[in-house]
């Protein structure tokens, strides 16, 4: 019996056993913020995104696997929750990746990652060969990208920055070059053969982890407070934010995204641009954006600080940008959208004149929900075409 998905490139469902798998990365998300809002410094930051990129890449490459492996399988269940395992030993040693749990944040990693690209070898069964050949390539692409992941794990924070940084360089180049092998060649797009609509939705329910992640951190920071009415604006700026955000994504980026890469004749492709690499300043973003939250939440009586001004500013010119490619990557016309650019235009305004000038911490979140809502109408009706009708129109945006 066949250990794949009989989905022959139409839609495969997304499993509960997936769902299940993901709470493990709302705690991987949750530990990422709290990272990021424990050091703010540019050296935390650093430290902080290469965090995230190895959480992103454990995540997207399990959903490739979850993808082309059948869900109700035994044998496929058993490595998901492996897989499962090994994501909540890397996400409990994320805090302190660049202290004393370094070597079991990279050896749990490079387990998940080698590991899960090992397994699914056999998975694909004596008669798909190309099938075996580029979950091999996979495979040594990870072996290499191992050795300088435990190197770092034995290096001083610094050092391990470096290494890890490397690591990943390596991780994220194999896509682009098709995960080319010497003597076993690369990979094709053909090989790439998955279900469309199922990356498709597992992109948008990361989206929604990344957006309840935010709310949670708000709650968590008010419920420690305490509720007052100096607090119950940034709390409802701070939701508003959350809400457009949801709106900008999946108002049309997540429904055209879908409908390009149902309709392509080379899903994988598109799952490789659009969902495996545009997905994550959008999710990196969103993170950010909760940080910000958090940062607000603790001043919102003061001037806005430089934290708060790159954290409030910067999470967002990371999501507009991500989610402007991505919306150029199904756009008939393949143009960046106008307004987005120019949302990207006023945040880099508003960033400078928060560090030069009197804003306050509400004020400055204030004038970035105004950004985000003034995008949101102006593509609301490009698309729309009016400001009742649901049912998208040919845009100028």
């Amino acid at each position: 019996m066949s250990l794949l998905r009989d989905h022959g490139g139409g839609h495969a469902p997304v499993s509960y056993l997936e769902l299940f798998f993901d709470l493990v990365f709302v705690f991987a998300i949750t530990q990422l913020s709290a990272f990021l809002h424990h050091d703010p410094s540019l050296l935390g930051f650093a430290q902080g995104m290469v965090l995230f990129l190895a959480v992103w890449w454990a995540w997207i490459f399990t959903t490739w696997a979850a993808n082309w492996a059948e869900p109700e399988r035994l044998p496929v269940r058993l490595l998901l929750i492996a897989v499962m395992l090994l994501g909540l030993v890397m996400s409990i040693a994320l805090s302190g990746a660049y202290g004393k749990t370094g070597l079991l944040f990279a050896g749990a990693y490079v387990a998940l990652q080698l590991g899960r690209s090992l397994a699914m070898i056999p998975v694909f069964g004596a008669g798909n060969a190309s099938g075996r050949r580029n979950m091999l390539r996979i495979a040594l692409w990870f072996a290499a990208s191992a050795v300088p992941w435990m190197v770092g794990a034995f290096a001083e924070p610094q050092e391990r920055l470096l290494w890890w940084a490397g690591a990943l360089a390596i991780e994220y180049l194999g896509p682009w070059c098709y995960f080319h092998v010497p003597a076993l060649g690369r990979s094709t797009a053909q090989d790439w053969d998955i279900s469309g609509s199922h990356m498709a939705e597992r992109g948008a329910l990361f989206v929604i982890i990344a957006l309840g992640e935010g709310i949670v951190v708000v709650g968590q920071q008010v419920a420690h407070e305490g509720l007052d009415r100096e607090l119950a604006i940034p709390v409802l700026l701070a939701f508003a934010g959350s809400v457009l955000m949801w709106w900008l994504y999946f108002d049309l980026g997540a429904r055209r995204g879908s409908e390009l890469i149902e309709s392509h004749d080379q899903p994988g492709k598109v799952a490789r641009a659009a969902y495996t690499y545009l997905h994550m300043p959008i999710v990196a973003g969103i993170v950010m954006a909760a940080v910000a939250d958090a940062v607000l939440i603790e001043h919102a009586r003061e001037r806005a600080g430089l934290v708060l001004v790159a954290m409030q500013c910067g999470s967002l010119v990371v999501y507009l940008t991500g989610l402007g490619f991505f919306k150029r990557s199904s756009s008939a016309r393949r143009i960046f959208p106008l307004s987005h650019l120019a949302g990207l235009v006023l945040l880099a305004l508003l960033a400078l004149a928060g560090w030069l000038g009197p804003i306050t911490a509400v004020g400055l979140a204030a004038l970035s929900a105004a950004v985000l809502a003034l995008v949101a109408a102006w593509e609301w009706k490009s698309f729309h075409g009016g400001w009742i009708e649901l049912r998208p129109k040919a845009g100028r945006d």
